[in-house]
């Protein structure tokens, strides 16, 4: 262990002296880096895929809509709006700052460490990679050693396609974690739980390091009573997609709980039944689209949920789970009891807990008496609940009748707020969120506000008063003698 921290702690000087001579702040290494993501995700595409069925049991058309089809458009859209992104912006000074100048200036934060996480391990590990190189900083990536294939996929093969003086992949468990986060840093990028993201925080107060924690939470759904069966249907296929078809409700933006009223639940749990058969067959197994469960820790997590004996009577529907396989099927469970692990701990897995109120709009108070959530998801076509939705509750996101999609927006930041997270990035939000904007001032020697020296008098406080207000019409009536002062302090 002492062998691997010194010989980091070299590795790391290397790589600042590397970042000093500002090699990754020309566009030029930019583009040639983000084009190596793009030139990597094309040639090891079905490695990628292989790796992610192996780690989690991934269908290959899932990896490309959750991992590898993102992490491709948000390279086409680096490429294309980097210039734009690099550019300064000027920032407006009042009409009395004359012969003076003012603008904003992306800089990049330096040496920044990126720690993924298991559950989107491509996605999670290599969309804040291209924000942090986008934005000229020299990058350390520990992808997540509970997805060992995809970890040493990324280790083996990443580094031919980057500048390995700049961008280094480090692989390991906890203790190389912990190594890591002794090191000084300028930003580090953590994306996994509540309880690991406190120990990060923790760590980065010794050297004052900025953080962006993408955490999670649980996630609610409200389902408003639909009349019309196609708005049912189309909803409870999205909650259903939402729920079960992304990495298997292994996702921080995964449905946690599903809120609906008493009178529309058996409505609900019917219709369900249905279309999760529709869309997974009768043996949601064999149907190979459904992701397993990461590993056998999880599965027993996930087991003693159901298990519980205040819990196991509100099962509905599926619970069957193959520990072999680590496999669970889709799950729903109606009114379990609040205080049950399943409902005070974040699921992360394939069961879904359906919570019965007595009107549809009791749904704000339950939202709001736990702790912020990463995303709400509302299907309603109510508008007076929309806008109390988005003005009576604090989320990272608000989607209405749709699920996760936000996650896809390269215009929408992403990010959680209190417990669910703390920052945002995705788009040009990762270019900001690895970037400090700098202020930048001109000042010519030719005018000068000659009143903000002493001596002072009232007739100077008038002048202040007239220049903050941005009243000129005034200030021209101080300076000219026209208005007496309202102002006489004899203050010593």
């Amino acid at each position: 262990m002492e062998k691997f921290e010194k010989n980091l702690e070299r590795q790391l000087m290397a790589m600042r002296e590397c970042y000093k001579t500002g090699k990754t702040k020309q566009v030029s290494w930019r583009r040639s880096q983000l084009k190596g993501l793009q030139t990597f995700l094309k040639e090891k595409e079905l490695e990628i895929f292989r790796a992610l069925n192996l780690d989690l049991g991934k269908h290959y058309v899932e990896s490309f809509r959750d991992e590898v089809g993102l992490l491709k458009k948000s390279l086409n859209l680096a490429l294309k709006d980097l210039n734009k992104w690099m550019s300064s912006r000027k920032a407006k000074l009042p009409i009395i700052a004359l012969l003076s100048y003012a603008e904003v200036v992306p800089e990049p934060l330096g040496l920044v460490l990126v720690i993924s996480t298991w559950n989107l391990p491509l996605a999670l590990s290599l969309d804040p990679l291209i924000g942090a190189i986008a934005a000229g900083n020299a990058v350390v990536l520990k992808p997540s050693e509970l997805a060992p294939a995809c970890s040493s996929l990324l280790v083996n093969f990443l580094p031919n396609y980057l500048d390995n003086e700049a961008i280094m992949v480090i692989e390991g468990g906890p203790a190389t974690g912990e190594q890591l986060l002794e090191q000084k840093w300028d930003k580090i990028f953590f994306t996994g739980s509540a309880k690991v993201g406190r120990i990060i925080m923790s760590a980065a107060v010794e050297h004052l390091t900025p953080v962006t924690l993408e955490l999670g939470g649980k996630c609610p759904a409200v389902l408003d009573s639909l009349s019309w069966s196609w708005d049912k249907e189309v909803a409870l296929n999205r909650i259903i997609g939402a729920k079960y078809g992304s990495c298997a409700g292994q996702a921080c933006i995964s449905i946690d709980y599903l809120l609906v009223e008493k009178a529309f639940f058996s409505t609900v749990v019917e219709l369900m039944k249905v279309l999760i058969k529709k869309m997974y067959g009768d043996s949601p197994k064999e149907s190979h689209s459904v992701a397993r469960i990461i590993n056998k820790h999880h599965f027993l997590r996930l087991k003693n949920l159901l298990t519980d004996q205040m819990v196991k009577d509100s099962i509905v529907y599926g619970g069957s789970m193959d520990e072999d396989c680590l496999f669970i099927e889709p799950t729903i469970l109606v009114d379990p009891p609040l205080q049950s692990k399943i409902m005070t701990e974040e699921i992360f897995g394939p069961l879904l807990p359906i919570i019965t109120l007595d009107k549809i709009e009791d749904s704000i108070d339950f939202i709001n008496s736990k702790p912020k959530p990463l995303a709400i998801y509302a299907f309603t076509n109510n508008e007076a609940l929309r806008e109390r939705m988005v003005s009576e509750t604090s989320s990272g996101s608000v989607v209405f009748n749709d699920a996760i999609i936000q996650f896809a927006a390269d215009t929408l930041p992403f990010g959680g707020i209190g417990e669910s997270g703390i920052g945002k990035y995705h788009g040009k939000f990762s270019f900001d969120t690895f970037s400090h904007y700098k202020a930048i001032a001109r000042r010519s020697f030719l005018t000068d506000f000659w009143f903000r020296f002493p001596p002072w008098s009232n007739y100077k406080l008038d002048l202040f008063e007239t220049v903050y207000s941005y009243d000129y019409f005034e200030m021209l009536l101080v300076v000219l003698g026209l208005k007496r002062s309202k102002m006489r302090f004899f203050i010593n």
